[in-house]
């Protein structure tokens, strides 16, 4: 709890304890009016404040106006009928404020879960300088420099370790309970908690490009993309309480003249102000301005804690409309890690092939050129590389001792005129040119991901139409891995600019309330990411790439939370839609009963705290997600 909250709470205690007291004192006349007052004062001045700044800045129609002159009204009705009963609009004040306290609370207590969950963001760095640790910012560090991190710290930027091995615990960026081991010349991100040994790290951004910067960034930023739904509230709010303040100025004034002029009788002033005034308790909207954005906030801080970051309530609602689910294969549903299986039809030996090969692709950090490289099993001699050519969806060109060699796929043969040879095992074909001549191909393989044929089963399940797979791979390749995992259509030999036509072409053919999802790592496939109506990008924890293009970044590489992010965004957008009913059918409810005298301010307190109360604590539902 605040300051700020603290003595609210202070004023809460103390109002109602005065107005206990005053209930069994015996003042009467100006002594007992005083007292009152005094007792409204404490508990409403803030109100009374906003309300007047907003008169004078001419924002007049807001709810602090709303209040102050319902129970201002309430007051000097009571002034004017001499019944000494002022219980009433000190109450309405007094819920009013309990109302708000409640809705403060409940805002700092999902934020605070929030912050716990993405409390990330490293305190210091330990930079190693003439022998000892100094402790310094981690913005002062610069790249190339060599930190250590102690067991029990946060790692404070990316980087590659250079000494030591331990386990990271990473919960806080991909909700993973299980630690992950990290050993010398892996890569480590900022974020993770490091829990065994002592780790030399050479750090390879600095702090504002390191990926925990990324994520609080994205975190903080995320409220400032607003829905439909949270847009539709910011606009009904600002015609609907001009509307009811000229109603209730219309109740408190029209049918007493219209008893006074045309039927003659008593106008009864003081029930019709009564009445009005009621009216403007009871349609008081905070139930909905304030639940609508807090369900949202609410369902963006589950969705962190699950390692499902969220850009913003807009990407939120667009994922719960999510009918087509498009997937790039290669470490989206594969696992991304090729292991050379053969060498085919080679007018070379084979490891020589593989050597032209591994050179070749040296300079590439694909995974293909990874395996290749592997399998060399030789460190590269960048000496004996010249004149390094890489041709996008293609393949790469280059010399290696004066020897021209290119590597790609079917495509970079024909592009060369070189005649080749098709392959009838299933993989990933490299084709292998020597100064102009076929020399031969290579297959590689990837493996498909555990949780991929679940993944896609999920989807189904929460009612995804139809899935596709985009792929550079060869149709063998791409038709295998679809019929194993029972995905619906397959595109393949595909260059990222055919994926982004592939995925304006489905974007054509569905309806307007049917959304498109692209999945892909985030780096080759950005394009994509940006035109699909949604990009999650997966496994991406420490692509900039994937952080920047995605609208929805999953830290972890586990396509069962594709599913699980399309269940939390329905849930979430459910709770929006019942707060918007239930808000909007009782306050219409009660101004009605208002209207015609049967609610009095008891019953508004309960249309206006009640109702905001309940929303608040529907919205906060929104934040519990991990069992679905």
């Amino acid at each position: 709890m605040n300051k700020k909250q603290q003595k609210m709470l202070v004023r809460i205690i103390i109002a109602t304890f005065m107005l206990i007291v005053l209930h069994f004192i015996p003042a009467t006349g100006i002594l007992k009016l005083t007292l009152y007052l005094l007792t409204y004062l404490i508990i409403g001045y803030d109100i009374l404040k906003k309300a007047g700044k907003g008169v004078l800045n001419k924002q007049i129609f807001d709810e602090n106006f709303l209040m102050a002159i319902a129970t201002l009204g309430a007051l000097a009705l009571a002034i004017y009928d001499r019944s000494g009963d002022y219980n009433e609009a000190i109450a309405v004040m007094l819920f009013y404020q309990i109302g708000e306290w409640f809705q403060s609370y409940a805002v700092g207590k999902s934020r605070r879960n929030i912050s716990a969950l993405m409390d990330i963001r490293p305190d210091y760095a330990n930079v190693e300088r003439n022998g000892k640790l100094e402790k310094v910012d981690p913005e002062e560090v610069e790249i190339g420099n060599t930190i250590i991190v102690q067991p029990g710290e946060k790692v404070p930027l990316d980087g590659i370790i250079t000494c030591g091995n331990s386990s990271l615990n990473t919960s806080a960026l991909t909700g993973e309970s299980l630690p992950r081991d990290v050993k010398q010349g892996d890569t480590i991100i900022s974020g993770c908690i490091n829990m065994t040994g002592v780790l030399k790290v050479q750090t390879t951004k600095e702090f504002g490009e390191s990926t925990v910067s990324k994520i609080l960034e994205l975190v903080e930023n995320s409220s400032s993309r607003k829905s439909k739904s949270e847009n539709f509230i910011s606009k009904f709010a600002r015609v609907y309480t001009p509307a009811v303040c000229y109603s209730a100025l219309a109740l408190a004034i029209l049918p007493p003249i219209f008893r006074m002029i045309f039927i003659g009788i008593d106008p009864e002033w003081d029930e019709w102000i009564y009445r009005a005034l009621t009216f403007l308790v009871i349609s008081c909207p905070c139930a909905l301005v304030i639940s609508i954005p807090l369900s949202f906030f609410a369902g963006i801080g589950g969705a962190s804690k699950e390692g499902i970051l969220i850009k913003g309530s807009n990407y939120l609602e667009t994922l719960s409309k999510t009918k087509y689910m498009v997937f790039d294969k290669t470490g989206t549903l594969t696992q991304g890690v090729f292991e050379v299986n053969a060498v085919h039809h080679g007018t070379l030996e084979d490891e020589k092939l593989l050597e032209y090969a591994a050179l070749a692709e040296s300079s590439s950090s694909h995974p293909i050129s990874k395996s290749l490289q592997r399998a060399y099993r030789k460190s590269i001699e960048a000496s004996r590389i010249s004149d390094i050519q890489e041709i996008s969806g293609y393949g790469i060109i280059a010399k290696i001792d004066n020897v021209s060699v290119a590597a790609g796929n079917s495509k970079l043969m024909e592009r060369l005129n070189i005649p080749y040879k098709d392959c009838h095992s299933v993989g990933t074909i490299i084709h292998m040119a020597i100064n102009g001549i076929y020399a031969g191909h290579i297959v590689i393989s990837d493996v498909i991901k555990p949780n991929s044929k679940k993944a896609i089963d999920a989807l189904k399940k929460v009612g995804v139409e139809k899935t596709i797979i985009l792929t550079g791979d060869a149709q063998k390749v791409a038709v295998q891995v679809a019929s194993t995992l029972g995905i619906d259509e397959t595109f393949s030999n595909l260059l990222p600019a055919d994926k982004v036509a592939k995925v304006e072409e489905l974007l054509s053919k569905k309806s307007k309330n049917t959304k498109l999802a692209f999945v892909g790592d985030g780096i080759n496939d950005a394009p994509v990411l940006t035109r699909a109506d949604i990009g999650i990008a997966m496994g991406a924890m420490g692509s900039d790439a994937a952080i920047e293009a995605a609208d929805v970044v999953l830290m972890d590489d586990d396509p069962m939370q594709i599913a699980k992010s399309i269940k939390i965004s329905r849930k979430c957008i459910r709770i929006v839609y019942q707060n918007i009913v239930f808000s909007l059918a009782i306050k219409f409810a009660c101004l009605l009963l208002g209207a015609f005298g049967i609610a009095n301010m008891w019953f508004a307190i309960f249309a206006d705290v009640g109702v905001m109360i309940i929303a608040i604590l529907n919205a906060i539902r929104a934040l519990h997600v991990h069992k679905l």
